[in-house]
Order: structure tokens, then sequence, then C-alpha cells
């Protein structure tokens, strides 16, 4: 079931997964492979590709004989898999700060003051971007390709959850110094504080997610 090289699948599998990222294409759902084929204009060939690509990712579920469904994220899923990232970037993290230079912390300083001031003035939106490119690029200062390919494989997974922790109360703030402590520490070159404080921020991201579904089961609860 190795996928065969083929630019067209990998256009089709990037559609799907922005689909399925962007909640097009929900949890659960069963997709029609010769409505997706009418649709995307193109033939079985390129699309059981791109599906296999997907199913390979962990983004769908295929069932013998009944065909292929978007994957559903649980709270167990959760579980294991925040304290298995956690242990990744945390390794990158200790691998960054050996590693970079006094340019590349210069770079750092500027994505921090710009997390800095998207959450002084409560731009979630683009404190998730900043959020973002920061924990890519210790990522990419860890020049680690293992390391960065499994990090990306589960984050994929973890997008399923579609939950934004930042609207958590207090997890702005609280998001904002875990990053400047993994900062702090890098700029230190401690590598065991820049990895405990990378794993730190990744395991609160669960408990930040707990604490939005108790909110929203007590909202539910009469």
């Amino acid at each position: 079931m190795r996928p065969v090289p083929n630019s067209l699948h990998d256009k089709v599998a990037s559609r799907l997964r922005d689909q399925i990222f962007a909640g097009d294409l929900r949890p659960g759902s069963f997709l029609d492979e010769a409505a997706l084929c009418e649709r995307l204009e193109i033939s079985r060939t390129p699309l059981r590709e791109a599906l296999k690509v997907l199913v390979a990712e962990g983004l769908l579920r295929h069932e013998p004989r009944r065909g292929c469904f978007v994957a559903e994220i649980t709270d167990k899923d959760l579980d294991d898999l925040f304290p298995v990232i956690a242990l990744l970037e945390g390794r990158a993290a200790h691998e960054a700060t050996h590693k970079a230079s006094g340019a590349d912390v210069a770079a750092l300083e500027l994505l921090h003051q710009r997390l800095q001031q998207c959450a002084a003035e409560g731009r979630i939106i683009d404190y998730y971007e900043a959020n973002y490119a920061i924990h890519e690029a210790f990522i990419t200062l860890a020049d680690n390709r293992w390391l960065a390919q499994v990090i990306g494989d589960l984050r994929k997974i973890l997008r399923l959850a579609r939950h934004q922790t930042l609207h958590a109360p207090g997890r702005l703030q609280q998001s904002l110094a875990e990053h400047l402590a993994v900062f702090a520490a890098l700029k230190a070159r401690d590598s065991e504080a820049a990895e405990e404080a990378m794993r730190t921020h990744l395991l609160r991201q669960r408990d930040a997610l707990r604490d939005i579904a108790r909110n929203q089961q007590s909202r539910l609860t009469p």
C-alpha cells in the first residue's frame, strides 16, 4: 500500500488535507470517491493514491469494503499524543540551544517581540502565527530531519482536534510566559532548561484543552 510518486496525487492529497484542517471535511465523515473524482476532475487512480497518503498520515482511516473516513481524535488520543510531542519538541529545543548562532538568537528575539506585542494587544490569530513561527524556528535550528519529520506528522494529527487553547481563561499570558522561559534558557545556553521549559509548554497546552472541555460541558449541563 505504498503510494506511487506522482505530482497529481500529491496535489490532490494537499487539497484534501487543507479541507480536513479547515473543517470542510468533518471528523468521521465518509469520503465518496465518485463524488470526489467528479468534483476534483480526476480519475480514481490519483485519488486513491492521495487517500493512501492521508491514511498513512493518520488523517483518514480506511475500513475494508467501506472506504475512507476522516479520522476522529479522542481525549485518549490527546492524552497519548501530547506527552510524546512534548518530548520531541523538548529535544528540538535542547538541540537548538546547542546549535543556534548569534544571528539565530537575534532572529528569535524579533519573533518573541512580535509574540509579546500580539499578546499585549489581544490579537490571538496573529499570536498563533507568531507562536507557530517560533516552534518552527526551534525545529529548524535543531537541524535533525528525523525529529522534524516525526514532529510534523504528529502535528497533523493534533490539528484534527481543531481546538484553540488560547481561548481558555488566562492561557494567552501563560503561553507567553512559557515561550519566554524557553527563549531565556536558549540565550543562557542552558539546553537542559530549554528542553524542560518546552516540554512544560506543550503539556500545559493539553491542560488548557481539558479546561476548555470542562467549561463547555458545564455550560451544556443544566
